[in-house]
C-alpha cells in the first residue's frame, strides 16, 4: 500500500445556493461578499466572472449571519465572522486579493443558534483603535465582544451579555458611533417584537445600558442600519428598521435636546413626530445627552421587507436600499425641496407574483440587498438561492442586470457529463435539475472565457430529485425522483441556440421541438412552438437539424443571453426543457438509474424491502418500452447502476451487502455472477474501471469504510485488492482512459467529505495494486458526504496529465476540481 500524500488542486468551478437567511450576507469595503450556504461560508467578487472563489468549511449547522469586521491600519488581511445554527462564532482571515480565507478560531457562549451581527470600529480617548461587534442569538440574549489581533493567546474577548427585555429573539442588530469622537456608542436591537430596543454605551467603559424602546411598528422587524445623514461634523444619525408590517422607519439620533431636534430635522411635520406613538426619547451616552425622534414612513412595498441598507453617493445624496418579499428592490432617496423620501428607482419583478412560489420560477420575494462599497452595483438573493445584480449606468441614468451566481440549495444528488464534455447535469433534493457549461466568452472579456455557469435549468419539479443519466450522444436525459415514474427530456432549439452561442459548440436538434413551458398545476414540462407549422428551412444545416448561429430565431426572453449567461429569471422561466416520455414500472420512490454508452437502453432501480420491488427494470428508448423480464437478484435497495465502457456488462450494487454482474443477452441482459457477501457492510457506489485487453476491473464501496477491487476475464470475479479507510465511502468513480503511463485513476469520496486520488496497476495474476494514493488538500474537504463523483470525458481542449472531476456534495455544492493524474 502506498503512503497517503496531500495535494492541491484548482478550482474550476464552485457553485452554491446562498442561505435563505437575511442576515447571511455582507459585502466588505474591498469587495469581496461573504455568504452562507448550509454550513458552508461561500466568498464571491462580483467583478471576477469566474464566481465563488472559496467555499469555507468549519460550520456544522446552517450559517445564518455573516460580518466583516472594520480593517484597522496596518491589517493586510479583513477578519470575517460567522454564525449559525451550531451556536458558535467562527473567525476567519480573508485575503481581499484573491477572496480566499484561513481558518482563525471558533468562540462558544450562545446557547442558541445565532441569529445575526454587527461589528464596529472604536477609538476611545487617548486609546488605540479597536474592534467590537455583537451577536444575537435565539437564546433572547445579545452578546458584545472585543478582538484585538495583537493578542495572541485570546484576541477574542466577551465583554457583556444583554438579555432583551420581554425575552424577544434578536433578527437584526446595527452599531454606530453616536458623535465624531466616538465618546458614545450606540446598539439597536430588533426581532420578533413590533419594537426598535435603543441600547448606549460609553467608548471607555463599552457597558451597554437599555435608554429607549421605539414603537410603532406593527409586526417583527428585520433589519437596522445607521449612517450619518451628512459627512459634516456634528451631523445627525439616521436609523433605518424595516419590518414586516411592509413599511420602513427613519428615526433620528440626535445630540442635544429634543427641542433642538426639531429645529435640525428638515421637512418633518411637528403635528406627526409630536404624537403621542412618535414621542421623542431622552437617552443618555458617555455622559452626554441624545434624543430620538421618528423621522419618515417609507410605504411602496405590498409584502415583507427583510432589509434595509443605506449607501452614500460621490456628491454625499443618502440612499436606502429596500428588499422585498414582493419581489422588488427599492432605492429611496430624499427629495432636496421638500425633504420627503420617493423612490428613485425599482428593481426586480414589480407588481408581480407577489411573494408567490409557484414551479415556474417566481422568485418568493428577495431576502437581502446589499450595496457595493463605492454604491454603483446592487445585488440581492432569491427562493433559489441565486443572486440578482444591477449595475449603475451613469450615462443613461439607470440600473442594468448582469449575470450573477446561482446554486443548488439542497443536497446535491446525481451527476451526468453530456458524452463529449459540454456540459454538465446536476440534480438535487432542492427540486431542480441544471445545467453548468463553460463560458467561451465570445471575446467580450478576456477574464470570463472559460468561466463557468449555470447555463439552462431544464427540470424544476414538485419532488425531490435523486438521480440522473444523459441518453448517450444525443442531447436528452432521464432523471428520477420520490415518485414512481422517470420522465425524459430533450433539449429545445431555444437553449441548444443559446448554448451554441456561448460554448461555441454545434448542437444536433434535427426534431426538437422549440421551447417548453410548465403548466401552472402541472409537473410536466410541454413543448411549445414558437414558428409555423409551415416554416420551411433557411439552410441546408437547419435542415440537416445541425444549428448554427444565423439560423433558428431565439424567442424573445432568451435573445440577450447570446452574449452572456443567463439571468436568473431566464433560468427558471425559459430554459425549461420539454418532457417528451414518462418510464412506469416501479413501485417506489426511485433510488438510481443510468444509460448505455450508446444511449440505447436505461437501468432503474428504486427503494425496496423485498424482492419483488428490489429488481432493476430496463427500458429500450427507441419505442420507450421496457424489456421483460426485469433482472431480479437483489433483496434490498439498489443503490447504484453502471453499464461497462463497451455496454456488454451491467453491474449492480445494494443496501443488501451483495454485488451482482449482468451480461448482455440478445435485446436485454441476463445474471452472469452474483456475490452476496461482497461487503460485510451495505454497498452504497460502484464504478468500472477502463477495459484493458482480456481482463475488466471494477470497484465497489461500502459502508464497512472499504474500496474493493475485483478483477475478472470471461465475465467471472474474482477479489483483486482492498483499501481501507478511516470512514464510510460512499462514492466512486474511474477515470475513462488509462494514463500515459498505463495506470488507472480511482476517484474516491467519504462521507466525511474526503476526496482521494487513487492510481491503480493490476498485476498479471489478477492482483490490483495501489500505486499512489493523493488525498485533497483538508482546504478542500466537504462538510458532509461526497455524493457522487464524476470525471469529465476527455476534450481537445484538456491537457493530457490535468483532468477535471465533479462532487456532488450533502452540502448543497457542486464542484469541478481540475487534478494531475
Amino acid at each position: 500500500m502506498a503512503d497517503t500524500e496531500t495535494i492541491r488542486a484548482d478550482s474550476s468551478y464552485l457553485a452554491a445556493g446562498a442561505n435563505r437567511y437575511s442576515a447571511a450576507s455582507d459585502w466588505s469595503a474591498e469587495g469581496v461578499v461573504a455568504f452562507g450556504s448550509d454550513a458552508n461560508v461561500c466568498l464571491w467578487n462580483p467583478q471576477n466572472p469566474r464566481g465563488i472563489s472559496s467555499i469555507l468549511s468549519q460550520h456544522t449547522g446552517h450559517v445564518k449571519a455573516v460580518k466583516f469586521l472594520p480593517r484597522l491600519e496596518g491589517d493586510d488581511k479583513t477578519i470575517l465572522i460567522s454564525g449559525g445554527d451550531d451556536k458558535v462564532v467562527r473567525a476567519w482571515s480573508v485575503s481581499p486579493r484573491d477572496a480566499t480565507a484561513s481558518y482563525l478560531q471558533a468562540v462558544e457562549g450562545h446557547a442558541e443558534p445565532i441569529n445575526c451581527i454587527a461589528a464596529l470600529g472604536v477609538t476611545p480617548a487617548g486609546a488605540p483603535t479597536k474592534r467590537i461587534f455583537a451577536t444575537g442569538a435565539a437564546d433572547a440574549t445579545v452578546r458584545i465582544w472585543a478582538h484585538d489581533s495583537a493578542a495572541n493567546e485570546e484576541p477574542f474577548k466577551l465583554l457583556q451579555s444583554v438579555k432583551t427585555t420581554k425575552k424577544f429573539i434578536p433578527l437584526a442588530l446595527a452599531l454606530s458611533p453616536l458623535d465624531d469622537e466616538a465618546n458614545g456608542i450606540v446598539l439597536a436591537v430588533v426581532g420578533t417584537t413590533n419594537a426598535v430596543q435603543i441600547f448606549t454605551a460609553g467608548a471607555s467603559d463599552l457597558e451597554f445600558t437599555l435608554q429607549a424602546t421605539l414603537p410603532g411598528h406593527g409586526n417583527w422587524v428585520r433589519s437596522l442600519d445607521f449612517i450619518k445623514e451628512k459627512t459634516e461634523a456634528g451631523s445627525d444619525l439616521l436609523l433605518a428598521s424595516a419590518s414586516q408590517d411592509k413599511y420602513v422607519r427613519l428615526w433620528r439620533l440626535h445630540q442635544g435636546t429634543a427641542l433642538s431636534a426639531l429645529n435640525n430635522a428638515t421637512g418633518l411635520d411637528l403635528s406627526v413626530s409630536l404624537t403621542p406613538g412618535n414621542k421623542i426619547h431622552q437617552i443618555s451616552a458617555g455622559g452626554t445627552k441624545y434624543c430620538v425622534m421618528f423621522e419618515a414612513l417609507l410605504l411602496g412595498h405590498e409584502d415583507w421587507i427583510y432589509t434595509a441598507r443605506w449607501s452614500r453617493t460621490a456628491d454625499g445624496k443618502l440612499l436606502l436600499l429596500s428588499a422585498s418579499a414582493d419581489n422588488s428592490l427599492s432605492i429611496w432617496e430624499s427629495d432636496p425641496e421638500s425633504g420627503i423620501w420617493i423612490t428613485g428607482a425599482r428593481l426586480g419583478e414589480v407588481s408581480r407574483e407577489k411573494g408567490a412560489t409557484t414551479a415556474t420560477g417566481s422568485i418568493g420575494g428577495f431576502w437581502t440587498g446589499l450595496w457595493s462599497p463605492a454604491g454603483t452595483t446592487v445585488i440581492t438573493l432569491g427562493r433559489t438561492g441565486s443572486w440578482r445584480r444591477w449595475d449603475y449606468n451613469p450615462s443613461d441614468d439607470a440600473w442594468q442586470q448582469t449575470y450573477a451566481i446561482s446554486g443548488h440549495t439542497r443536497a446535491v444528488t446525481g451527476l451526468s457529463w453530456s458524452q463529449d464534455g459540454t456540459y454538465l447535469l446536476s440534480t438535487s433534493s432542492d427540486q431542480t435539475t441544471r445545467l453548468h457549461a463553460q463560458w467561451t466568452g465570445n471575446g467580450t472579456d478576456s477574464s470570463s472565457s472559460g468561466s463557468w455557469h449555470e447555463m439552462s435549468r431544464p427540470q424544476i419539479h414538485g419532488y425531490d430529485l435523486n438521480c440522473i443519466a444523459t441518453l448517450g450522444p444525443t442531447s436528452s436525459f432521464v432523471s428520477g425522483a420520490d415518485e414512481k415514474l422517470m420522465r425524459v427530456f430533450t433539449e429545445p432549439r431555444a437553449v441548444a441556440k443559446m448554448l451554441s452561442c456561448l460554448t461555441n459548440s454545434k448542437i444536433d436538434m434535427s426534431s426538437a421541438p422549440d421551447a417548453a413551458d410548465m403548466p401552472v398545476l402541472g409537473l410536466s414540462n410541454k413543448a411549445i412552438d414558437n414558428t409555423s407549422s409551415e416554416r420551411q428551412p433557411e439552410s441546408q444545416e437547419e435542415e440537416e437539424g445541425v444549428l448554427s448561429q444565423s439560423n433558428f430565431t431565439i424567442p424573445a426572453a432568451l435573445e440577450a443571453t447570446t452574449t452572456h449567461p443567463p439571468f436568473e429569471e431566464n433560468l427558471s422561466r425559459h430554459t425549461l426543457w420539454p418532457e417528451v416520455e414518462k418510464l412506469y414500472g416501479h413501485g417506489y420512490e426511485i433510488s438510481c438509474l443510468c444509460s448505455s454508452h450508446d444511449g440505447k437502453i436505461i437501468a432503474s432501480a428504486c427503494k425496496a424491502s423485498s424482492l419483488n420491488h428490489a429488481v432493476i427494470r430496463l427500458f429500450e428508448t427507441d419505442k420507450w418500452t421496457e424489456l421483460r423480464p426485469p433482472l431480479q437478484a437483489h433483496s434490498l435497495t439498489v443503490a447504484r447502476v453502471r453499464f461497462s465502457g463497451d455496454d456488454e456488462l451491467l453491474l449492480s450494487v445494494g443496501r443488501d451487502r451483495q454485488w451482482v454482474v449482468w451480461g448482455r443477452s440478445g435485446t436485454g441482459y441476463e445474471l452472469v455472477q452474483q456475490m452476496q457477501k461482497g461487503h460485510s457492510r451495505m454497498i452504497l457506489d460502484c464504478a468500472w474501471g477502463p477495459a484493458e485487453e482480456k481482463k475488466r476491473v471494477f470497484a465497489t464501496a461500502g459502508r464497512d469504510k472499504l474500496v474493493r477491487f475485483w478483477v475478472g476475464e470471461n465475465k467471472e470475479f474474482g477479489l483483486g485488492g482492498e483499501m481501507k479507510e478511516g470512514e464510510p465511502v460512499t462514492a466512486v468513480d474511474f477515470l475513462p482512459e488509462m494514463t500515459t503511463e498505463g495506470k488507472m485513476v480511482l476517484a474516491v469520496g467519504t462521507e466525511a467529505g474526503r476526496v482521494m486520488l487513487v492510481t491503480l496497476g493490476v498485476a498479471k495474476e489478477g492482483k490490483v495494486e495501489v500505486v499512489r494514493k493523493a488525498v485533497l488538500d483538508k482546504g478542500l474537504r466537504l462538510p458532509g458526504t461526497v455524493v457522487q463523483l464524476a470525471w469529465r470525458p476527455k476534450t481537445a481542449e484538456q491537457d493530457e496529465k490535468k483532468r477535471e472531476l465533479a462532487i456532488a456534495g450533502e452540502d448543497g455544492s457542486l464542484r469541478i476540481y481540475e487534478v494531475e493524474v
